[in-house]
């Protein structure tokens, strides 16, 4: 086959981007998929339309066109086969199908482009290929990488440590009342107590912090210069870690944003009687259903920060009825809670403690009935002649729940590269150093209670397991409420404020 070129343009036939694989000029290439539009109203149900000179191979993508521009005398069957290819590798890197998307990613679609066809002629690669060509990752250069800003930490630990030295010998000098040496001087006389080998100067010395304690004096004495070049123990530790490590070696500074623990923010407005109704789940499923262990650990917590509102009783509203164990603090009154689901003290002349997070109440759910689960998730891999088709979808069981900032977190295997998306409600993102896509759905409601994945890679159907599951909620699971706030002396009511959060300890799918 001769492949003249391969074009993303817009129904309109105008072009986003184009990549020619022979000599052509810009008005040539712009004629043409001009051209394109019209002589696809013919009625005709094809992929492919001719003209005296050219062959155009296309295929929708949404509001937009893969268009390849062929000899006549080219393959019809290898040019079919190219266009998909050239299909699959759009979604690599666009998300969505849109123009803006396609302009923003022209040059990585250019670059992919030019490994699927050289001077005309089809080459003999697969998606994952393509990927691992783009990309261009260096093992060597990612080693070097890491090891040289784990020295350059190093250095900068050891000029502070002789910066401090300094200055303590310096302190020390005077509180005895010797002369002060000349740390900071060229050619001066107190040099002979610092090695030869590194001079620093006032400059870097930092400025002591304010200490309880006085520090313990270290002795000045002579030291070896500093060498950037050597490795010391931690530096070999450390490499010998990224070379069993595979690929995913290079140096991140923090905690990645997945490891972090989402917190739900506070409310704005909060009275002198605040209360905060926190709840937390780990359930573990298999992949094939089953609930294999559930526990729900649930509190409210007290906050007054006002003397007049001290001696106050909650009154509770449960409504749950899922089997849930509670229990009071030691210094409530059980039987008043027992009878009329209220919170009080036991001596009703004495207050709650100010200034303090109090928990008045906790409960605890332990289950293995299916039916309790509140977002299940059913992962369904199937193998095909190139890898996995696999298809995930999520079902919101307690509808009244609200979830936010839900991430479904599925293993993918390493080094086959990304996966080809297909139906997808939501976003995903694919972390090629940690080997996982995240689907990320920003609210899951009695609205969009259900949703879908589909995605292909090579792999195995074990590889897609175990499934991680985060996410927020602002409603809590078991429904128990604080409504009422009163005095203990008159009832009368307390304005108070409430926040309410249900988080993830663990969620996944075995």
């Amino acid at each position: 086959m001769v492949l003249l070129a391969a074009a993303v343009c817009t129904k309109a036939g105008k072009a986003i981007v184009s990549r020619q694989f022979v000599e052509m000029t810009r008005t040539r290439i712009e004629g043409l998929l001009a051209a394109f539009p019209k002589l696809m109203n013919m009625g005709k149900q094809h992929t492919f339309v001719e003209t005296d000179s050219v062959r155009y191979v296309y295929q929708p993508l949404e509001k937009l066109y893969m268009v390849l521009i062929t000899t006549k005398n080219s393959n019809i069957l290898e040019d079919l086969e190219t266009l998909r290819l050239f299909s699959r590798v759009i979604p690599e890197y666009c998300r969505v199908l849109e123009e803006s998307e396609i302009s923003e990613h022209c040059f990585d679609l250019i670059f992919a482009f030019d490994e699927i066809v050289a001077l005309g002629y089809r080459e003999n690669v697969n998606l994952a290929q393509i990927r691992t060509f783009t990309e261009m990752d260096s093992h060597e250069e990612k080693v070097f990488r890491a090891v040289r800003e784990t020295q350059e930490r190093e250095a900068k630990a050891e000029m502070r440590r002789k910066a401090k030295e300094l200055q303590q010998a310096r302190r020390d000098a005077e509180r005895s009342g010797k002369k002060v040496p000349a740390f900071g001087g060229f050619g001066s006389a107190g040099m002979t107590s610092v090695s030869s080998g590194s001079i620093i100067t006032d400059t870097i010395v930092e400025p002591e912090k304010p200490k309880i304690t006085p520090a313990t004096v270290r002795p000045s004495g002579p030291s070896k210069a500093l060498k950037l070049g050597a490795k010391g123990k931690e530096v070999d530790n450390f490499v010998d870690k990224l070379k069993s490590e595979g690929e995913t070696i290079m140096p991140t500074s923090g905690k990645r944003g997945s490891d972090v623990s989402k917190v739900l923010p506070p409310p704005v407005n909060v009275e002198s009687v605040h209360l905060r109704v926190e709840e937390k789940i780990s359930l573990t499923c298999g992949r094939d259903g089953g609930l294999q262990n559930m526990e729900l650990l649930g509190m409210i917590t007290l906050r007054v920060t006002d003397d007049k509102s001290g001696r106050i009783r909650l009154i509770i509203n449960n409504n749950d009825n899922k089997g849930l164990q509670l229990q009071t603090h030691p210094n409530v009154d059980k039987k008043l809670f027992t009878a009329d689901s209220v919170i009080g003290l036991k001596n009703p002349e004495k207050s709650f403690p100010l200034n303090n997070d109090v928990g008045v109440l906790k409960w605890r759910l332990q289950s293995t009935d299916e039916s309790l689960i509140p977002l299940t998730i059913n992962c369904w891999p199937s193998e095909s002649g190139s890898g996995c088709d696999v298809n995930i979808e999520y079902e919101l069981q307690e509808e009244s729940l609200e979830l936010n900032d839900v991430v479904i977190s599925i293993p993918v295997p390493s080094g086959v590269g990304a996966p080809v998306i297909g139906d997808l409600d939501g976003e995903y993102k694919h972390d090629s150093r940690r080997n996982i896509l995240e689907w990320c759905l920003p609210v899951i409601d009695a609205n969009n209670k259900t949703g879908s994945l589909e995605f292909s890679i090579a792999g195995q159907p074990n590889d897609f397991f175990p499934i991680n599951v985060s996410f927020v909620s602002k409603r809590n699971y078991c429904d128990i409420q604080v409504t009422k706030v009163t005095h203990v002396d008159g009832d009368s009511s307390i304005r108070f404020s409430s926040e309410t959060s249900f988080v993830v300890d663990k969620y996944e799918i075995l």
